[in-house]
């Protein structure tokens, strides 16, 4: 069974698109929810799901419900996603073939030029860089998981980090072609080079060893400027 993790907080705007999209996927799976203490309506629109509750952290919240989940998948989605009806075949036929961990085919849900070619160099990212990240759909076994010890509990860049360890074991994703349409809000609010161009600074700042505190206040900024 493939366990679908989705960690939220304060989703009530993006829960109504996703959750048609969940309830259309294929084959056996679990989903849980992990909150990180909503206080606007999500945890009433959740009704009726599996909801873990804790603090608030994307790692944590993942792991929290990881620890949880039954299934020996495990697939991380994000709630500003919509997930294709035929992700969980294509994730078990992968795994059945011996993959370990990977995502989904990613493409924004805007469709001009420019996001089109920002969702090909993501593509590209995963299979010759190695790195996914968490709007790319990560799945990965639960064996794998646990012997990495889940998501580290940064206060950003989990799903970097969690990307660099297994290159770093030479353990590398396998990108299957079910495609996840995954939102562009944030491109569209900050311009799409300034929002790129911030992404690789704070990534390079990452792997220079600056302390992730910053890197988490300087994303924060970024975050403020596009609202």
């Amino acid at each position: 069974m493939i366990s679908v993790i989705i960690p939220v907080y304060n989703e009530e705007q993006t829960l109504a698109t996703f959750l048609p999209s969940l309830d259309s996927l294929a084959g056996e799976h679990e989903v849980l929810f992990s909150d990180g203490g909503s206080t606007d309506g999500t945890l009433e629109l959740l009704t009726g799901h599996r909801v873990i509750t804790g603090a608030k952290g994307r790692a944590a919240q993942c792991n929290r419900a990881g620890a949880e989940a039954r299934g020996d998948v495990l697939f991380f989605l994000h709630c500003d996603s919509i997930v294709p009806a035929d992700a969980l075949f294509h994730i078990r036929a992968a795994v059945d073939r011996g993959a370990r961990w990977g995502c989904l085919t990613l493409r924004f849900d805007n469709t001009g030029l420019l996001y089109r070619l920002g969702g090909h160099m993501s593509n590209l990212r995963v299979r010759w860089g190695h790195i996914a990240f968490g709007d790319q759909g990560i799945f990965v076994t639960r064996a794998l998981f646990e012997q990495v010890g889940g998501f580290p509990e940064l206060p950003i860049m989990e799903d970097y980090e969690f990307s660099l360890g297994l290159k770093r074991m030479k353990v590398f994703p396998v990108q299957v072609k079910s495609r996840i349409i995954t939102s562009s809000r944030r491109f569209q609010a900050g311009g799409i080079f300034r929002v790129t161009w911030s992404m690789q600074r704070l990534r390079a700042m990452y792997r220079r060893g600056v302390d992730i505190e910053t890197i988490s206040r300087e994303y924060r900024d970024v975050r403020r400027g596009n609202e």
